[in-house]
């Protein structure tokens, strides 16, 4: 009996000593502005998060208790005005945000454009890996993600003066070429604190998240020095599989139990959820379905999709019935599908676009690391998004107007250059008062060079060959190839079997 006491107390494998005890690394706080009084003025401090979901709200608003300065905050987005990271904005507690996307928040993009703030905005796919990478001890790594654009030739405002020159411009990227491809060097990403969102901690310090609340929230576990977790429940030890833990303890220093979220992401929903009434079609209206119709024929059956906001979004309500098609979303699902009319849904999301979204049985939940991974491994077969310019070899500009508007790339660098994915763009034909989207070169900052397959306007359908140019293989009745030229900004050849546009 006292060897098998000692047997349960300690074993040997190998010559290696194990005790079936050890002390718990994680400590348990039951007041947030605790956990998070030890962030230092100047500290780097990663932030889960993607759009409003996943964000760790308590223990946001305490660092406005704490007043720590000078935060450098690594986070996808900096949420809305008055909630999330856009809370330590209005305070002007934040001195640099390393951020993909500027969203809708107004003051995030003023503080930016006014100087006043410092942005290096970063691929969100890029930003999602060198947060990973750091996790994982990699220095850096190389991507096609951002060739021929200012990510790699450097120069992007980091930081603008008052009268609106360039005060710190991002630095060029290293260039190197495998397998006939060009890629561009990135340095993983640390913090010394992070931030974390997640749905249940149990009492070892083990942690889960609930649905598309991973995101940036579970590469961040891993990439910081001390780890803070506010959860809405911590259960006993044995509560939740072993084999269903998202990250284990080892990642994970300070649980917090939060309380009183908002939950601004997620509807919950009983009964019918009713369809909007259709409201009268303006002339923009019919300009769009036009374009949508279209774009949705390029659907096939099996592909596996992923959607930008507005057009591209809106032409999967026009899938035809008799094939399937997967839809990705960079927040991390697979199998989504927009709702419109349900009976007895209980769980609508909402995407970044606010498109409000489902998902079909078979579906899947995942971080934005595995988001794009599936992306930039060519695992996703078509990516269909808008823009501003389309140039005729194919370049594509939809991110920003350098000094004037700037929404942030988002995820749109890694999608286009993803090997073997087809690349469509939708977008009116041209711009306000008539001005040119269709161009021999882009006059705006490259979204990806030599990126795009397929153009989808109103008027007119084309293919891009990246070397011999535009070809027009369909235009919209009562139009002649004369009409296009004279409304579109560089030459195309006429294909001789040149089609009305078709609709579905």
């Amino acid at each position: 009996m006292k060897a098998l006491r000692v047997l349960l107390m300690l074993y040997s494998v190998g010559g290696c000593y194990f005790s079936t005890s050890f002390q718990k690394r994680s400590k348990f706080y039951s007041d947030p502005t605790e956990a998070v009084k030890d962030i230092p003025n100047g500290a780097t401090v990663l932030v889960g998060g993607f759009g409003l979901c996943g964000i760790p709200e308590n223990l946001i608003n305490s660092l406005l208790k704490t007043g720590v300065k000078s935060l450098t905050a690594v986070s996808n987005n900096a949420g809305v005005d008055n909630f999330g990271l856009g809370l330590l904005l209005q305070t002007k507690q934040i001195k640099r945000m390393i951020s993909s996307y500027v969203g809708e928040n107004a003051e995030f993009e003023r503080q930016y454009l006014a100087g006043e703030l410092e942005v290096e905005l970063t691929p969100q796919g890029t930003l999602a890996e060198r947060i990973r990478a750091g996790g994982a001890g990699i220095p850096a790594f190389f991507t096609a993600t951002g060739y021929g654009t200012l990510i790699q030739q450097g120069g992007s405002p980091i930081k603008y003066r008052k009268d609106g020159t360039i005060e710190i411009p991002s630095e060029p990227r290293e260039v190197r070429e495998f397998n006939g491809r060009h890629y561009i060097m990135e340095k993983a990403i640390t913090g010394d604190f992070a931030l974390i969102k997640a749905w249940k901690a149990d009492k070892a310090g083990n942690i889960v998240f609930r649905k598309t609340a991973r995101n940036f929230n579970q590469p961040m576990c891993k990439a910081a020095k001390v780890t803070i977790v506010e959860v809405e429940e911590v259960v006993d030890v044995g509560t939740f599989a072993t084999e269903d833990i998202h990250i284990p303890s080892i990642y994970v220093h300070k649980v917090v139990q939060g309380g009183s979220y908002e939950k601004r992401i997620e509807v919950l929903k009983g009964g019918i959820i009713q369809a909007e009434k259709p409201k009268p079609k303006k002339d923009s209206d019919i300009v769009r379905e036009r374009i949508i119709r279209r774009a949705a024929l390029e659907f096939e059956d099996g592909m596996y999709a992923n959607l930008g906001i507005g057009i591209p979004m809106l032409a999967s309500n026009f899938i035809k019935q008799d094939i399937t098609v997967h839809l990705q979303s960079e927040n991390g699902i697979l199998g989504l599908v927009r709702v419109i009319l349900i009976v007895h849904l209980h769980v609508v999301l909402v995407l970044t676009g606010k498109e409000t979204v489902t998902v079909l049985p078979g579906a899947a939940y995942f971080s934005s690391d595995e988001s794009f991974a599936m992306i930039r491994g060519g695992h996703v077969n078509l990516t269909m998004l808008g823009a501003m310019q389309v140039s005729k070899h194919g370049d594509l500009a939809n991110w920003m107007i350098p000094g004037k508007m700037v929404k942030g790339m988002g995820g749109a660098m890694d999608l286009v250059a993803s090997a073997g994915t087809k690349v469509v763009v939708t977008m009116e034909h041209s711009a306000k008062g008539g001005k040119h989207k269709i161009l021999d070169k882009c006059s705006l900052p490259l979204t990806g060079k030599q990126c795009v397959d397929r153009i989808i306007t109103e008027k007119a359908v084309f293919d891009v060959d990246q070397t011999k140019g535009l070809t027009l293989i369909e235009i919209w009745e009562g139009l002649t190839p004369e009409d296009i030229k004279a409304c579109t900004g560089t030459e195309f050849e006429v294909s001789p079997n040149l089609k009305p546009m078709q609709q579905i």
